[in-house]
């Protein structure tokens, strides 16, 4: 009989042989096994839960017997007694092994758990967080070896979680004391190392075993809204979302007219910073109650934002940012106390990350897009397209990155459009004209009916139809051109041209009626040719910034495109293509990630690896300057034709044909477009 068994981890597969007696915990530990533990092996955290197999096992050249490990004890059963454990499970820190072992690690009891994010690409996220709970057992003062309580637990946390230099506030070393001889010199205490940091920073310290949750925030500070994920830190899992309007809108709904307003009001700038702080402190509050946590316990935040609004959230006049060579105060990542953002919602230790920036007017909410989306990892060329009021595009492969920002203007979020509003309850976001009848169809938020749907009055009597969204206004207008009420130059043709009464004059030009509910004291709801104008101008912009990449590129197509953006998530594809927005491509192709800064927000505040490998990658992206090229002018006029002037859509024609009608005559009768 050996003194030692071969144990074997599922499902890693690494293996190794032990003395017997050795505690399963130790035996996972010595080969690195992903095997969690808060309490160091005491029996307390159950984190360290696993599953022995038995039986013959011809692949890892094993026979399992039912005496492979100690015994089950009290320790085990009091702890299934009181919370309940999976029948078949052990506390590894509590089971020894006896005999040789293959042992499964569950999901919940690894330490870099997976959460997976459910989009056009699911993709897992390790956990690594740098803000972390530990219980540790600190030795009680000895006179003969007279060393502070702090030193102490500096020296419990090297011994017991090899942790090597801390650094604490004197707000905490005024609570150290306390809590010591409160919990019996045992505490659980919450570390902070973020990737730059060279010592570990004590946040918050408890007596005896600590069970509570550390919450993070990943926040998407836009131009128009403001997206925040609050995540439990120990897991990864989202406990709510919550958005609100950016309430700098009312400084101007571009970041330029923000800029303008910098320049033209003394101490404009800290007037916008304040509205956002105080914005932000709302959104914390607001979000922990819908979680039902409270915000104290959220102790870190990060951030992603463009150029302007991340010098806006900092306190940094954006000045340098509306004129060449657009230069920005810093580039870098950026890690700090939240206090200094005035953020009194949260715990008074919290700390924030904002994510590097790429150029001047390409942001931290692109390197965040970068990180979720990792098209420097594609094997196809990929252009990636975070829609929003300024819109930022990667394009790229594993073997180079480009990116641009654009300026769309907040068209495509509803703004600048007669009947627009945000997206909400009583929005029409999807639309449909018969190309023969050219009577529209349409869904409003808050009802899965379509309006000629029996029952849809019913159905949205609660909230009315109230206006359109972005996501509507984009259908409206590729529908109107896809039923020849519009013609490649953006133009609405009249009643007699198009065949239908819809189509009422509107001092020199026309207007569209999609819905009127005048009769019933509801609004009249047109497409108008302003509308009409200020989509093609938004969608030329966008198109514009994506030739520029192609042309940097060396190439005329993309293999394919994923739309970014909480906005980006509501567009269809097919009606992107008709209005020309994007370039090109495989319908099939175009795909949606959802709000893909909020999701890089969310990789870099659960796993401190992902920061390093942002602020690298951000260092290889080449950025492209829309505003100094000569040739941006050139593709934004062609782009602005429906869908466009000169760039043939092979793949988009073979799924839709486009009426070639034109109405830019005087005459009653439509005319077919010239090529």
């Amino acid at each position: 009989m050996t003194d030692d068994a071969l144990v074997i981890f599922t499902p890693s597969g690494k293996r190794g042989r032990f003395a017997l007696g050795t505690p399963v915990l130790q035996a996972a530990r010595q080969l690195g096994v992903d095997l969690d533990s808060v309490c160091g092996g005491r029996g307390i955290c159950s984190k360290c839960q696993i599953t022995p197999s038995y039986g013959e096992f011809p692949k890892h050249g094993v026979t399992v017997t039912d005496d492979a490990l100690s015994e089950w004890n009290e320790v085990e059963a009091r702890y299934k007694r009181i919370r309940g454990m999976i029948d078949g499970r052990r506390l590894g820190c509590q089971a020894r092994v006896m005999g040789d072992v293959v042992i499964d690690v569950p999901p919940e009891s690894q330490v870099h758990k997976q959460v997976i994010r459910k989009s056009a690409a699911d993709r897992a996220i390790e956990m690594d967080p740098a803000t972390r709970l530990l219980y540790v057992e600190v030795d009680e003062p000895d006179m003969h070896e007279p060393t502070g309580d702090f030193e102490r637990l500096a020296r419990a946390l090297k011994e017991q979680w090899q942790i090597e230099g801390i650094a604490a506030e004197l707000s905490l070393m005024r609570r150290l004391q306390p809590a010591l001889r409160k919990g019996l010199w045992k505490v659980t205490v919450a570390l902070h190392k973020g990737n730059h940091d060279t010592r570990y920073r004590l946040l918050d310290i408890w007596p005896g075993y600590y069970e509570g949750r550390i919450l993070g925030l990943a926040i998407d500070l836009g131009s128009t809204t403001i997206a925040a994920h609050l995540c439990d830190l120990r897991d990864g899992s989202v406990l709510a979302s919550a958005g609100v309007m950016n309430p700098q809108i009312r400084f101007g709904e571009d970041l330029m007219s923000r800029v303008s307003y910098a320049m033209m009001n003394p101490g404009g700038d800290q007037e916008m910073t304040q509205a956002v702080r105080t914005a932000l402190n709302a959104l914390i509050q607001s979000i922990s109650a819908e979680a039902k946590v409270d915000p104290r316990a959220i102790y870190e935040l990060v951030f992603v934002c463009n150029p302007v609004m991340h010098h806006l959230l900092l306190g940094i006049d954006p000045v340098e940012l509306g004129q060449a060579p657009f230069a920005l105060a810093t580039s870098g990542s950026l890690s700090f106390d939240a206090r200094q953002l005035d953020l009194d919602t949260v715990n008074t230790a919290a700390r924030v990350y904002v994510l590097p920036c790429i150029a001047g007017h390409v942001g931290a909410d692109c390197a965040a897009v970068a990180l979720s989306e990792q098209p420097d990892k594609s094997k196809d060329t990929v252009l990636i397209v975070d829609v929003g009021t300024n819109a930022e595009l990667l394009l790229g492969n594993e073997t180079r990155v480009l990116a641009c920002s654009s300026p769309t203007g907040p068209a495509f979020e509803g703004a600048q459009i007669s009947s627009g509003q945000r997206a909400a309850p009583g929005a029409i976001e999807r639309v449909e004209i018969d190309p023969v009848t050219k009577e529209p169809r349409f869904r409003v938020i808050g009802s899965d009916l379509w309006s000629d749907d029996p029952g849809f009055a019913a159905a949205t009597a609660q909230t009315g139809i109230s206006g359109i969204c972005g996501s509507g206004i984009i259908e409206a207008v590729a529908e109107m051109r896809m039923a020849g009420i519009v013609d490649a130059g953006g133009l609405i043709g009249s009643a007699d041209q198009v065949g239908t009464a819809r189509c009422e004059p509107e001092g020199r030009t026309h207007a569209y009626v999609l819905h009127d509910g005048s009769a019933s004291g509801g609004p009249k709801i047109l497409v108008t040719q302003a509308d009409i104008r200020a989509i093609q101008l938004a969608k030329a912009a966008l198109y514009a910034g994506a030739r520029l990449l192609m042309d940097e590129m060396g190439i005329d197509h993309v293999d394919r495109v994923t739309l970014a953006g909480a906005f980006g998530a509501h567009i269809s594809p097919k009606h992107a293509m008709v209005l020309g927005m994007i370039p090109d491509a495989p319908l099939e192709k175009v795909t949606s990630a959802g709000n893909a800064a909020g999701t890089g927000a969310r990789i870099a505040l659960c796993n401190v690896g992902a920061r390093d490998a942002i602020e690298d990658t951000v260092r290889h992206i080449h950025k492209v300057e829309t505003a100094i090229e000569p040739r941006f002018q050139e593709h934004f006029v062609n782009a602005s034709a429906i869908p466009h002037a000169i760039d043939a859509f092979p793949n988009l024609m073979r799924e839709v044909t486009l009426p070639e009608v034109s109405f830019n005559t005087s005459g009653g009768e439509g005319r077919r477009r010239r090529r």
